[in-house]
């Protein structure tokens, strides 16, 4: 799409850190901006002090003249696109997109004369996401690439377009080679031109369906990251998805598609398959074998998560030689499967980034000793029934908290014993006494953190600290 941005009047919905990000951004490209939120403004002091004194601030609500004036709107990703003013806005033909499609059309529309443009690479998918990018961003700096890491992952990728300054026909910085950006469902909901050259969907199982409210409409936003991508770019999807034959690779459109490429642990594939116990790259002249052994990173999960990274590492031009150094050196993420401690011959698991049924069933894959497993929270519209196969195999107790404890227990509770905890001080407790020499304490909630946390760093944060404490 063309920005036409200057002295205009431009409204930024959403006053987390995108919109902020996305409110500097239209700053510095001329426009007179507005931020509103539906919130209060005295939960956001510090955020207020951040902000670039030109910016107008509506809180409280969303005054439907404050839309209707305006030349451009940008969503948040938490906002929903249906809100009636947004609908409202539309109908009358203002335009409406998201901090993703903002960034990217600003770094294709007002790149300096004589400056490089950069390349996306974008992750998505259900479950894995953040290693998967974070991961993939390792392999592009292994490799001598400018790579900038934003998105979903926690940094506003407006943000991080303005701080990289290639946007700055003066700045010092070395010119960018990448952003790799993470993407939810919700970011790629309002793209209209964007176009990752290089592109995952790593999975997709049931989550936030209490916004889509079937399955199909959050597998439809998934597959907008590849709706403008052509046969010069590279998408990435996992073959042993049940739902991957259902994405139409022509999403509703007759222009060309992507080089399509696969990975898979269970067949050989056009892509990334396993071999001998080792990973096989085979296509487009790429033949390199990746032995799991080397990873830093453990569970079969990532070795689907370096399948993906690598495909699009090594289509992007990445030596063969850096992909291997950055899954020898990569540590994983916070809050991902991440060990706490072993007390007592018992190890102690933090996954408290397992916010969905999908996420949780990864995990427990991964284990072959006797797993208590803490889980939890707030419901997302989840079928906890889907974790029945996985607790008759790996759950040797359930120790659950939280507002859906009772819908957990009434979907799995004949499988094996049950617990009903208060808080997590007590489910860590209860776990102390359950597990023995061998057993497995895993946090994996299934569930958002909101009921009781401020997000899911915040609930993991406290588990460990609850384990360091015993």
């Amino acid at each position: 799409m063309m920005l036409a941005v200057e002295g205009k009047n431009a409204v930024v919905v959403g006053f987390a850190r995108s919109g902020v990000g996305a409110a500097h951004l239209l700053v510095h490209l001329g426009a007179r901006v507005t931020i509103n939120d539906a919130k209060p403004a005295d939960g956001f002091g510090e955020r207020l002090r951040q902000l670039n004194p030109s910016i107008r601030t509506v809180f409280g609500s969303h005054p439907a003249d404050l839309f209707l004036s305006a030349d451009l709107i940008v969503v948040s990703p938490g906002v929903p696109a249906d809100l009636p003013v947004l609908k409202d806005a539309a109908a009358r033909g203002i335009p409406l997109i998201g901090e993703l499609e903002l960034a990217y059309a600003a770094v294709r529309q007002f790149l300096p004369a004589g400056r490089k443009t950069p390349r996306f690479l974008a992750i998505t998918g259900t479950n894995g996401k953040s290693t998967t990018t974070t991961l993939l961003h390792a392999m592009m700096v292994a490799g001598g690439f400018n790579a900038i890491l934003c998105g979903n992952i926690g940094t506003a990728i407006s943000e991080m377009v303005l701080e990289s300054g290639v946007l700055d026909a003066r700045s010092a910085k070395p010119p960018v080679d990448f952003f790799v950006v993470e993407l939810s469902s919700f970011q790629l909901e309002t793209i209209v031109s964007f176009r990752p050259s290089g592109a995952a969907i790593l999975n997709l199982t049931p989550d936030h369906l209490d916004r889509y409210h079937e399955m199909g409409g959050y597998i439809a936003a998934k597959c907008r990251i590849f709706e403008n991508q052509g046969k010069n770019d590279v998408l990435v999807l996992n073959a042993d998805d049940p739902y991957t034959p259902m994405l139409d690779l022509q999403w509703q459109r007759d222009t060309e598609v992507p080089n399509v490429l696969y990975f898979s642990r269970k067949q050989a594939v056009r892509g990334a398959s396993i071999e001998n116990g080792k990973v096989a790259l085979n296509f487009d002249g790429v033949h390199e074998i990746l032995d799991p052994a080397d990873f830093m990173i453990k569970g079969v999960h990532n070795i689907e998560n370096a399948m993906a990274a690598a495909l699009i590492a090594l289509s992007a031009g990445c030596p063969a030689d850096a992909v291997r150094t950055a899954l020898r050196t990569f540590p994983g993420l916070e809050h991902r499967l991440e060990p706490v401690r072993i007390l007592d011959g018992v190890q102690y698991i933090n996954d408290s980034k397992g916010t969905n049924v999908g996420a949780v069933l990864k995990s427990l894959e991964g284990y072959e000793t006797p797993v208590i497993l803490i889980a939890g929270g707030r419901d997302k519209d989840s079928d906890f029934r889907l974790l029945r196969d996985a607790v008759r195999s790996h759950v040797k107790a359930l120790v659950l908290i939280g507002e859906a404890a009772g819908k957990i227990a009434d979907a799995v509770g004949d499988l094996t014993v049950v617990y009903r905890e208060a808080d997590l001080r007590s489910a860590v407790a209860r776990c102390r006494t359950l597990a023995t020499p061998g057993d497995t304490v895993l946090l994996s909630p299934a569930c958002a953190s909101f009921d009781m946390f401020r997000d899911f760093e915040d609930r993991g944060r406290q588990f460990k600290d609850l384990v360091r404490e015993l």
